[in-house]
């Protein structure tokens, strides 16, 4: 990684936390209506998890630079030779000097070195953009479970003002000595039934407000305008297509490569560690005679023993096989995971899509054509009330269930979304 593409890198982590404040203080205003592009506008900005990644992003980059330089030398000052206890130098052999040794890393350790925090901060780039993906998904799981809640509890109140009117057929019916009093007791049953419902919904909606409100790290009223979603798209590809992508695309993918590569300049690290580095020191003296002052120098070679290579060298080529082992099994895991999540998520848009238009086209229009017929039949005597009651219940289950599946497709959508890091629902329009 080049040091102009670190301090971009740097810079572009930064950013965010520095404009922060600003970007809290224009959020405080609600608005009157949200996108799911706003949602994710404001993860970016003010996420906590983001924060936290990007920090540590930033740290991991830092580390680039110390791994590339040898040990910092070492100063030493001494006074040779004095007497005690008046501290007095010895005429003949009493002196003082400064001596300076450095480190010296066998070749290919610094570049060992260099490569793993390389790998390292590359690793903790895509973590971060992982981490990024992850919190927008969880807020667009928020958004998308209070529309379908809200759209819910709409039906449940319409379904049950539907219901207010067939009670008050039924009830004309009772005064006049056409209908029962079961009925009518029927009816106010069904809808309680559906006040139920409309305040389960409500309080669903609530709840996911709630859970939208802490991903985005802001107040309930800023997030609680009513949302307005975005459209799918129009055609599916095939999973093989979408999971090939995604294997490529995926950050926390980049980031399990690029944590093996980092596994492999540790590995040739801690093979070279076997080998001794050596130390060059060179040292100054000066030392006082009847004939004046004398200087003298020295030069010294050292070199680390190790004593311990078996239980220390050996041990961490050992760890370091196994680190890299683990990086690469960790690798396999992660792509079979995207691949099945892929498979997932494409199931989940295909019977959705298959299930909707067949509520659309057939079930939905001959359900509401049933509870409408029965409704006119029982105003004719010619069915009972029940018969009226069922019929509409059941245009409310399907109404609910298609709901259902609309926020199963696009939940699914937000899910390729995060797995192939890029966008798919369409950034205009709504429902």
């Amino acid at each position: 990684m080049s040091v102009p593409s670190v301090t971009a890198r740097l810079l572009a982590c930064a950013l965010p936390v520095l404009l922060a404040p600003a970007a809290r203080a224009q959020e405080a205003t609600p608005v009157d209506s949200l996108s799911l592009a706003t949602v994710y506008a404001m993860v970016d900005r003010a996420s906590p998890r983001v924060r936290v990644a990007e920090a540590a992003e930033r740290a991991a980059i830092a580390r680039i630079a110390p791994a590339s330089r040898p040990p910092d030398p070492s100063l030493q000052l001494g006074l040779m030779n004095y007497l005690l206890p008046d501290l007095g130098a010895d005429p003949v052999l009493g002196m003082r000097q400064v001596q300076v040794m450095q480190m010296v890393p066998l070749p290919g350790k610094l570049a060992a070195m260099t490569a793993a925090a390389r790998g390292r901060a590359t690793a903790a780039g895509a973590r971060a953009d992982e981490v990024r993906l992850e919190a927008r998904a969880a807020a667009a799981m928020a958004f998308l479970e209070r529309w379908g809640a809200e759209r819910q509890a709409a039906l449940a109140e319409e379904t049950r003002r539907l219901l207010e009117d067939a009670a008050g057929v039924a009830t004309a019916m009772y005064k006049v000595g056409d209908g029962r009093q079961a009925d009518v007791l029927r009816a106010q049953v069904e809808v309680a039934r559906m006040e139920e419902m409309a305040v389960r919904m409500r309080a669903m909606s609530a709840t996911a407000l709630a859970r939208l409100a802490a991903v985005v790290d802001t107040p309930s009223v800023v997030v609680a305008a009513a949302p307005r979603v975005p459209l799918p798209p129009d055609s599916l590809p095939a999973p093989e297509a979408l999971a090939a992508q995604a294997v490529l695309a995926r950050p926390m993918l980049r980031a399990g490569t690029a944590e093996v590569e980092a596994a492999e300049a540790q590995a040739r690290l801690a093979d070279r560690e076997r080998w001794p580095d050596p130390q060059v020191g060179v040292q100054y003296a000066t030392r006082g005679t009847p004939m004046g002052v004398e200087r003298m120098g020295s030069l010294m070679v050292g070199a680390t023993i190790p004593l311990w290579a078996r239980a220390r060298q050996h041990r961490m080529r050992e760890e370091a096989g196994a680190m890299r082992t683990m990086a690469e099994a960790d690798v396999a895991a992660m792509r079979a995971e995207t691949r099945g999540r892929v498979a997932e998520a494409h199931t989940a848009i295909a019977s959705s899509r298959r299930l909707v238009a067949l509520y659309r086209s057939a079930v939905l229009p001959q359900a509401e054509a049933a509870a409408q017929s029965a409704l006119a039949a029982y105003r004719a005597g010619a069915v009972d009330f029940m018969t009226v009651v069922e019929n509409r219940m059941t245009v409310n289950t399907y109404r609910q269930q298609l709901v259902a599946l609309e926020v199963t497709e696009l939940a699914a959508w937000v899910e390729l979304e995060m797995l192939l890091a890029r966008p798919l629902l369409a950034p205009a329009g709504g429902r």
